[in-house]
């Protein structure tokens, strides 16, 4: 039986013209899926929906792309804050090429090799999109061969741990170390019972406790019942690291996974390629793209 979230409402994100939040929707019909949405996603309660236009959006050109602020305070209003802070965010970027490669994993005509490039190039841009307004910087000065210029770098002393989810995290991080200056990579082997769809540990490569402050990508292509990413994120807190300083990449989401992390990790972040509307009986998100493990490694 297909697995639904209904009565949930949703904030979409659209070009500064236009209010950034949009009037509720409730599916108060439990057989019909919540929308698929092609930009910003955020379940939140009624109460945080107010309709209303930003005080101050972003002055760069990357406005038009991604047009919401909420990871700096001082870019967002003290409603913005508090929100970004106590409900878990889910953002779905609305690239060109993040929706070119989720077309490519969905399409079951797709071999293993271009299927894993594919969940490689994904994972690229949803880092890449995660990453912005999140890392750790540097100021100085350089002299270039026409002058002097002021800089700003990616802080290397402080890196960011990458956690790909094996195996199938495995290819969606491939190209982590592409993107980010400094990253660590731990590695966290969990698998799914077929018949309970309950979590199995069986290799754990994290370390005893993370550094104060410390940054963390959690890397699980696929968010369906909810097990796996849960028990990661448990594992991730309980060596000291906030629900703030930890953001999700997945390739494919569905609203039973993202109910469970709404509900356990106020404040998380997760990046998706897409949110897809049920999951079926045996634990796969449909229409979903199929077992992500077993198609990027032909076994």
């Amino acid at each position: 039986m297909a697995c639904r979230v209904s009565n949930i409402n949703y904030l979409r994100a659209y070009p500064p013209s236009t209010p950034r939040f949009s009037p509720k929707c409730h599916h108060q019909n439990p057989n019909s899926p919540p929308p698929l949405l092609n930009n910003y996603f955020f379940p939140l309660p009624p109460s945080t929906l107010q309709p209303h236009l930003p005080k101050k959006m972003m002055s760069c050109s990357s406005a038009l792309r991604r047009s919401f602020v909420t990871v700096k305070s001082h870019m967002a209003t003290t409603e913005e804050t508090s929100i970004s802070e106590d409900r878990m965010l889910v953002f779905v970027p609305p690239h060109p090429l993040i929706k070119h490669w989720v077309s490519v994993l969905r399409n079951e005509q797709t071999p293993s090799p271009i299927f894993r490039n594919a969940m490689a190039e994904l994972g690229r841009l949803l880092m890449y999109e995660a990453s912005r307004d999140w890392l750790p910087m540097v100021t100085g000065e350089i002299q270039s061969p026409m002058g002097v210029a002021s800089v700003e770098f990616i802080d290397p002393r402080e890196p960011v741990a990458v956690i790909p989810i094996l195996r199938a995290g495995l290819a969606l991080a491939e190209h982590a170390s592409s993107i980010l200056p400094a990253t660590k990579t731990y590695h966290l082997g969990i698998s799914r019972d077929e018949e309970t769809l309950q979590p199995t540990i069986y290799l754990n490569k994290l370390p005893d406790t993370f550094p104060e402050g410390s940054r963390v990508f959690v890397v699980d292509p696929m968010l369906a019942t909810g097990g796996t990413i849960v028990a990661s994120l448990q594992l991730i807190k309980e060596r000291g690291v906030e629900n703030q300083q930890i953001k999700v990449i997945s390739a494919v989401a569905a609203p039973p996974a993202l109910q469970k992390l709404s509900e356990k990790f106020p404040g998380l972040h997760v990046y998706t390629g897409i949110i897809d509307p049920t999951v079926n009986d045996k634990g796969f998100i449909v229409p979903g793209l199929g077992d992500a493990g077993d198609r990027s490694f032909a076994t």
